[in-house]
């Protein structure tokens, strides 16, 4: 009984130790389940932070997007309105120019006619003005010649003296003709001053592609300064700084305290001509820093502004042909909207 009691006590010794085994096993095998669990755990809490993250600065720019298209929308229905009131506007215009076109071609021939009446009278009061000299001159000899009391002489003198008297008249009446036919011609010239005026603020919404158009004399563009305002602040937004350089240059150009030109004198001094003085300081330092591009900018314009508004040096719109880049005469101008609305008609057909 001893002898199996201890076979027992020894075989019940190795199985509760067998049991302890098995119990640390199991306790190790839950604890580095549980860390690995806690490890899967962390990591999918990290991802689902990174993807929400992500997510919510996708949703921004999807909603910043979203903005911008309704922007680019409102701004597309906005262009789609201007554009329907410019056509209304040009159909307007077009009547009114087609009326306007056909009253300067009459005016036009009747400026021709006035003119050439005027060159005329004007050949009449030189001939006039030489033959009353030649008259008075006569005059002279025969008032001198007549002192000696000939009867002949006399006569001579009267019917000279009475001769001179009706040219003279004749040369009032020219003058008076030549004044009225003078203020006429200034009436006519203020007139398609004032057609040109009209034409070009009709025309001011034509873009600035088609062959006529309108050009704001003097006006200074930004985008003449975005190469030098990238090679100045790179990486710091350059159209708002070629804006800021632009809006500086362009209060310059209004200054009238800053007069960087000077007046030549050409054709042996009878004609004067304004070019740019080159050395100007400030000219100088805007070639240097801000580049040739920019540089041609500013004096173009300055220039524009010069010859238009000499006083003020504002902006002033002209009447423009893009194709050949100089002032479009009136004739072009009406020519260019009869086009316009001689097509714009045979459309509608």
């Amino acid at each position: 009984m001893e002898n199996k009691y201890k076979e027992t006590s020894i075989s019940l010794s190795s199985v509760i130790s067998e049991k302890d085994e098995m119990v640390q096993a199991f306790n190790e095998e839950r604890r580095k389940l549980q860390q690995s669990a806690s490890d899967q755990l962390q990591k999918v809490l990290q991802d689902h932070d990174r993807i929400t993250m992500e997510l919510e600065v996708q949703r921004k720019k999807l909603k910043q997007e979203e903005q911008e298209l309704e922007e680019r929308e409102a701004q597309l229905n906005h262009e789609k309105k201007q554009n329907e009131m410019a056509i209304l506007e040009l159909k307007r215009a077009d009547e009114k120019m087609l009326i306007l076109g056909e009253e300067h071609k009459r005016e036009k021939e009747k400026l021709q006619r006035k003119m050439i009446d005027l060159e005329r009278e004007l050949d009449a009061k030189q001939a006039l003005k030489l033959e009353i000299q030649r008259l008075t001159g006569n005059l002279q000899v025969v008032k001198h010649m007549g002192d000696d009391g000939d009867k002949d002489m006399s006569e001579k003198f009267l019917s000279i003296q009475q001769e001179l008297e009706e040219k003279e008249e004749e040369l009032q009446h020219l003058d008076q003709l030549c004044q009225a036919l003078i203020i006429k011609e200034r009436k006519t010239n203020d007139e398609l001053q004032e057609a040109r005026k009209e034409l070009t603020n009709e025309m001011n919404y034509v873009s600035a592609r088609v062959s006529i158009g309108v050009k704001r004399m003097g006006e200074l563009s930004s985008n003449a300064f975005i190469p030098a305002a990238k090679r100045m602040y790179k990486g710091s937004e350059p159209e708002l700084r070629a804006v800021e350089l632009c809006s500086h240059w362009d209060s310059r150009i209004r200054d009238s305290n800053w007069h960087p030109l000077k007046i030549i004198e050409i054709e042996g001094g009878k004609r004067h001509k304004t070019i740019l003085n080159e050395e100007d300081e400030e000219l100088t330092v805007l070639r240097n820093e801000l580049g040739e591009e920019a540089y041609e900018a500013v004096t173009t314009a300055l220039m524009e502004a010069n010859e238009y508004n000499p006083s003020g040096r504002y902006v002033v719109k002209e009447l423009w042909n893009n194709k050949e880049k100089r002032r479009a005469t009136l004739k072009e101008g009406i020519a260019y909207i009869i086009k316009q609305w001689s097509a714009l008609k045979n459309k509608r057909r």
